[in-house]
């Protein structure tokens, strides 16, 4: 009896300390808003520290030097310097050349390690890298079914190996690209069985990604939009790994956008139009434990679509010990 009361003890103990770890796990974090028309930067205070209005918005970055990169519109793209507010860096995809008569929008960019800036046009259905001047000096072109300038792509990483990792949205499938424009590996988002059905929320479904990532062990994260679940693929195309739309406690996943590996090896995702119920922004571990959630319909509402943390329990993420 009195092992059994002691057991016991321990468990309830255990449990409360779980609890309160929880409770104060804090994050730091750039995240952005179209529908409120906000981008910002959230201490783990909670408090607004930078803030920008912005207009329609698929990709955000924390650069190396404390800017921030950003599109204020579907074809406008700056770099803010926080201290001042100033623009210090931008380019506009209207004025690019062979766009004059065409619409396209921009749903990814990437500041590369020579300085460079890798936009991609949809619409155009390119990929472009422009110096810091804003000159061309390379152009991929991407294949597409049928060219829509909403939805040709999502978000693109160039890798490393000098690769393009593209989420196609309407084709529904992650191809990876060569430096010259050939497809390396691509893979077909499944749809489970499971009939589209229109919407953006909890309601709908589709195989439409917005991104993925090419993890250290060779397979490849992909959050599958309206698919409402996180995969990874090995390189044969095998599932090794999924979350599902209701296998978080209390938590329901709908438009599935951003995906950040941290050094602990968790998992955030973007949490996009699940509706006020639910958190914008999610890290699990890899056992589908809940570690910490965002969830503010103050400053931010139902098209919190990407988001980059800044650091961990106080310490940036480069310093977080795994």
């Amino acid at each position: 009896m009195v092992a059994h009361i002691f057991r016991a003890a321990v468990v309830i103990c255990l449990s409360v300390a779980s609890l309160f770890a929880a409770k104060n796990e804090t994050r730091k974090l750039l995240t952005a808003d179209s529908s409120k028309g906000r981008i910002a930067i959230i201490d783990e205070s909670g408090d607004t520290t930078w803030e920008y209005k912005i207009g329609p918005l698929h990709d955000l970055h924390v650069l190396d030097n404390g800017h921030i990169l950003f599109q204020t519109n579907w074809t406008h793209i700056v770099e803010v310097d926080p201290e001042t507010n100033q623009v210090v860096w931008e380019y506009e995809s209207k004025d690019s050349p062979g766009n004059a008569d065409r619409r396209v929008e921009v749903h990814a960019f990437q500041r590369l390690a020579n300085g460079n800036t890798m936009i991609v046009e949809s619409g155009a259905t390119r990929i472009l890298e422009v110096d810091p001047d804003g000159k061309i000096v390379k152009q991929i072109p991407l294949r597409v079914k049928k060219p829509h300038p909403h939805k040709d792509t999502r978000l693109v990483r160039k890798l490393d190996n000098g690769h393009y990792l593209v989420c196609h949205e309407a084709d529904g499938l992650v191809r990876e690209y060569g430096p010259e424009g050939q497809t390396l590996w691509q893979y077909k988002v499944p749809m489970f069985g499971k009939e589209p059905k229109g919407g953006h929320g909890v309601e709908a479904f589709g195989n439409a990604c917005f991104s993925a990532l090419r993890l250290d062990n060779g397979n490849t994260l992909i959050a599958t939009g309206n698919g409402h679940s996180v995969i990874e693929v090995t390189p044969d195309k095998k599932i090794v790994w999924k979350l599902t739309q209701n296998e978080l406690p209390d938590i329901q996943l709908a438009w599935v956008t951003t995906l950040e590996v941290l050094p602990s090896g968790n998992i955030v995702i973007g949490n996009c139009h699940a509706g006020e119920k639910n958190p914008q922004i999610i890290e699990i571990t890899r056992d589908k434990e809940v570690v910490w959630t965002f969830h503010d319909f103050n400053r931010f509402g139902n098209a919190t679509t990407n988001t980059q943390i800044l650091s961990v329990n106080g310490k940036p993420i480069g310093e977080t010990i795994r």
